[in-house]
């Protein structure tokens, strides 16, 4: 079976079309995602990175980074996606802003890293841990920001309490990719990741 690259998806209409319907069902499951949330702070447990993670696995860094870009466009335009069912574009300088721009930053070095390995296993787990190390960095330096908090105080609030939740949904989200993997593929025989970078 030939190996379907990202330069294949932009270049090709069909498969053009194929990747545009899985982004838009990918941006969709992440605002899905923000429904089911857990208020523990300024900062709410969430599962919307899981599905980030995933289509970035699945669709690479353009249309990974394009899915989230879909999403984050639809929350600032008031449509009630972002954690708890809220939307608005003064979402962004809340305390949680800095994490939605990590959303972007994540997809793309996620889907580029992943692309690189092709889908093997390492680079896939190591883009997610990456990916997450970047939301946090700017989610939690943004917090600091407009909240005043200290380091130590924004770590405890903004990063540490969602750590363990953060290893289960890296590891979920590899399982599901890789069973997701050749379905997108249509094949049921094991192929490299549908996101290959040329």
């Amino acid at each position: 079976m030939a190996e379907i690259t990202q330069q294949d998806s932009f270049n090709n209409p069909s498969q053009q079309l194929r990747m545009t319907v899985y982004a838009s069902l990918f941006a969709a499951m992440i605002a899905a995602g923000a429904y089911i949330s857990l208020p523990i702070g300024p900062v709410p447990i969430v599962l919307q990175n899981m599905f980030i993670y995933i289509a970035a696995l699945l669709l690479g860094p353009r249309w990974g980074a394009a899915c989230v870009g879909v999403y984050l466009l639809a929350g600032a335009c008031g449509l009630p996606v972002f954690a708890g069912g809220t939307g608005g574009i003064g979402r962004f300088a809340g305390p949680t802003g800095g994490y939605l721009i990590g959303f972007l930053a994540a997809a793309w070095i996620i889907g580029l890293i992943s692309s690189k390995g092709k889908g093997r296993a390492l680079f896939d787990i190591v883009a997610m841990i990456l990916g997450t190390a970047l939301i946090y960095l700017l989610g939690v330096s943004w917090l600091k920001i407009v909240t005043g908090m200290t380091l130590t105080k924004s770590l405890a609030v903004g990063a540490l309490p969602f750590l363990p939740g953060d290893g289960l949904k890296i590891a979920a989200s590899f399982l599901i990719a890789k069973a997701l993997r050749p379905v997108m593929e249509g094949t049921t025989e094991p192929v490299t990741a549908a996101h290959e970078y040329p």
